[in-house]
């Protein structure tokens, strides 16, 4: 593969119109504004993205208007979240073709494979397409975990590049350093675990809440790679109850009505969610518009 990937990899929401429709212009717009932070790839389509509730000609639709909005800048990731092998096969030859940089794999949506079903579908993925991978383990979320062992296994399929680690238990970082050394850059997908992470040796940070604050976000990893944790502490203490909008099963609401309140995107999603209302709705509020009120002042040219 060309070059490692490392540094902030955000998920980046596809923004939608009050009809649920998309709003491809408005997607466009919040990724030039994270490019302009100095991210150094994006990841659509992801969860956070929505990915289970757009239609096959939607998501890549999506993808399209995002290759060509960013011109090759950085590198531009795709979730692949679909329920069978053979659609994710499909879907990651169309996205190649599509221009996009690299994929997401998760495994199959719907079923809780066992580990030789787990690794099958991840193996034969990524013999469908020549693109670059990153495999997401997040047994929370979707009940197929992961372990460093398996990733041992995967090893020898070259187009496996990086692992995005969301467990939530930081122990898997050293224990997957252990097993397979630097095969693979290894990203943090859990926000509010980012210094502990940071601290134990990670590539990069795909990062959720943060891109409704991108500044802020890009200088906090900035410091962690100049090792500058002092500094780090005091903005990822201001930062944590933000990043906590990201562990919640609400993390897509939660974080597309942070980006609305910081004039970066709309809170409309595809239903089965729905926006926020009543005293939810205000308790997060309360926590963006208090990380609004007390932004720190980051040092100029941030």
């Amino acid at each position: 593969m060309k070059n490692r990937w490392q540094g902030v990899f955000p998920a980046v929401t596809t923004q939608l119109k009050k009809d649920q429709s998309l709003d491809l212009e408005a997607t466009s717009r919040h990724t030039e504004a994270l490019i302009a932070s100095g991210v150094t790839g994006l990841i659509m389509l992801g969860s956070l993205g929505e990915n289970q509730t757009l239609d096959p000609r939607e998501k890549r639709l999506v993808l399209e208007a995002t290759v060509k909005t960013v011109k090759g800048r950085v590198p531009v990731l795709s979730g692949v979240a679909e329920n069978s092998t053979s659609l994710a096969c499909l879907y990651a030859r169309d996205v190649e073709q599509l221009g996009a940089d690299g994929l997401m794999l998760l495994p199959a949506m719907i079923y809780k494979g066992d580990p030789r079903e787990t690794m099958h579908h991840f193996q034969t993925t990524a013999k469908a397409t020549g693109l670059p991978i990153m495999i997401y383990n997040n047994p929370i979320s979707y009940a197929n975990d992961i372990t460093p062992q398996m990733f041992a296994e995967l090893a020898d399929t070259k187009n496996f590049v990086a692992l995005k680690e969301s467990s939530g238990n930081t122990r898997r970082i050293t224990d997957i350093r252990t097993t397979v050394g630097d095969r693979y850059s290894i990203f943090t997908g859990v926000d509010d675990l980012l210094l502990e992470s940071a601290i134990l040796g990670i590539d990069g940070w795909v990062a959720g809440t943060g891109i409704a604050f991108p500044r802020e976000n890009q200088h906090l990893w900035d410091l962690t790679r100049k090792a500058r944790w002092d500094e780090a502490l005091r903005l990822y203490q201001w930062f944590t109850p933000l990043l906590h909008l990201d562990t919640h099963v609400k993390f897509v609401q939660y974080i597309k009505l942070a980006l609305q309140e910081c004039g970066l995107g709309a809170e409309w999603v595809r239903a089965p969610r729905l926006p926020l209302k009543g005293r939810e709705r205000d308790q997060v509020l309360s926590v963006i518009h208090e990380g609004i009120r007390t932004r720190p002042k980051l040092p100029k040219g941030r």
